[in-house]
């Protein structure tokens, strides 16, 4: 089983219409108000000799970051479009990227039998998966690490959407970031409060440590303030293993 054709297409025709410019997309924030906060809450319990996974990694603006905590950086997406964005804004070559649907068993499988035990950075991807992808794709989490990978993984809150309706019933509509999500039939915030923990306590994962966070998003309400989107965060590893 794989992604639905219309949610593979959803995300292939938003990363073509995205250009290289960085924050063009609504999440692809600096690292220094994502991945760098994040990495700081997953390095004490990560082996950094072992490879860092970034699932769903868009253009790989977090990717690049991760690949100067870890020794090797690999950011995966589903769409064909975000990898060739990466693969152009990583002028310097460190870390490496492919095309990967999470909810392909198999891919998942043989990409960890290639990598061996792996760390992952997941942001902001359960939330907006169909819901019958999701606990494949919690699973795939679960399968990268092994018995000494370590996760970090961070999901919107149903609170979000409170967010992100202040931010569309704005006097002009959506900000145009905003608007582009919607226009392409994604579905930001998609998980119930207590949907993420129980996906990822079923498929094998123990919670190290977690807390509330929110993402910054690259995009501004009239009146300037930045939208951040309320968060939980989570340091994940295999029950099994741990």
């Amino acid at each position: 089983m794989d992604a639905s054709r219309r949610y593979r297409e959803a995300w292939e025709g938003f990363w073509r219409e995205t250009s290289d410019a960085p924050g063009e997309a609504i999440w692809d924030s600096d690292p220094a108000l994502a991945s760098v906060p994040h990495s700081e809450l997953l390095l004490p319990y990560a082996d950094v000799s072992l490879p860092v996974v970034d699932l769903g990694c868009g253009n790989g603006t977090q990717t690049r970051y991760l690949a100067t905590c870890f020794d090797r950086a690999v950011g995966v997406d589903l769409s064909h479009a975000a990898i060739e964005l990466a693969r152009r804004a990583d002028t310097a070559k460190v870390a490496e990227f492919e095309q990967l649907d999470l909810v392909d068993h198999d891919a998942v499988r043989a990409l960890r039998e290639r990598l061996g035990d792996t760390n992952v950075y997941m942001r902001a991807v359960i939330h907006q998966s169909e819901p019958q992808d999701r606990p494949a794709v919690a699973g795939a989490v679960a399968e990268l690490l092994g018995g000494r990978g370590r996760a970090f993984v961070v999901e919107l809150t149903p609170a979000s959407k409170a967010v992100l309706l202040k931010a569309a019933e704005g006097p002009g509509g959506p900000p145009e970031k905003l608007r582009r999500v919607f226009d392409h039939g994604l579905k930001p915030a998609g998980a119930a409060e207590e949907e993420v923990p129980d996906l990822l306590r079923a498929v094998g994962l123990t919670v190290l440590a977690t807390g509330d966070t929110a993402l910054a998003q690259t995009e501004r309400l009239p009146d300037g303030t930045r939208i951040d989107l309320p968060a939980r965060w989570f340091v994940l590893a295999r029950a099994d293993r741990a």
